[in-house]
């Protein structure tokens, strides 16, 4: 079974994280929400507050297919803080295995470097900070090992791209039908 971790840190965009988990774990794919501090409860841009399933450190990252980054400007912000999740996004990348980033975290492989010549899309305020990629305005772009959404509007599209990489887009396909989802 597949195994993905989405990344929480204060400011998240709601909506952005929380379709991503919904939609993987109705494809049956395992997600772990992971807090970036020392405890699980953490409030969103528009003050929900989600307790998490871990926290970042007592998170084995052998364990996962692919880390996933929602958005939000504060949200993003501190997850680029992060410097342990910044080190596994470098190492994930590194070995070939997925990373995905929706909304304004897509900027945050632009600063990486991650992006040249890649196929990107973010929020459009963000597409200035994807350096060297090939900016789209397509819902969701999947370069490679490399996954990039634009926002709260495209959260179920990015969630069933992920879907489609980690179980198959037959199965990704099904679970629109069955979410009464209409591209």
């Amino acid at each position: 079974m597949s195994r993905l971790a989405v990344f929480f840190a204060e400011g998240y965009e709601e909506i952005e994280a929380l379709a991503v988990v919904d939609v993987c774990r109705r494809c049956g794919i395992q997600v772990d929400m992971v807090s970036v501090y020392g405890e699980k409860n953490v409030k969103g841009s528009h003050d929900i507050v989600v307790e998490m399933d871990k926290i970042f450190d007592q998170t084995d990252f052998s364990e996962y297919d692919m880390l996933v980054l929602p958005g939000g400007k504060l949200g993003t912000e501190n997850l680029e803080a992060h410097h342990g999740l910044m080190e596994q996004i470098d190492a994930f990348y590194r070995d070939g295995k997925y990373i995905a980033a929706i909304c304004a975290a897509p900027s945050i492989f632009g600063h990486k470097g991650i992006l040249k010549g890649r196929k990107a899309c973010s929020y459009p305020t963000f597409e200035s900070h994807l350096e060297g990629a090939h900016v789209t305005e397509g819902p969701v772009e999947i370069s490679d090992h490399v996954i990039t959404s634009r926002g709260m509007g495209t959260a179920i599209d990015f969630g069933l791209a992920i879907a489609g990489v980690l179980c198959g887009e037959a199965k990704a396909g099904e679970m629109a039908k069955t979410i009464v989802y209409r591209s």
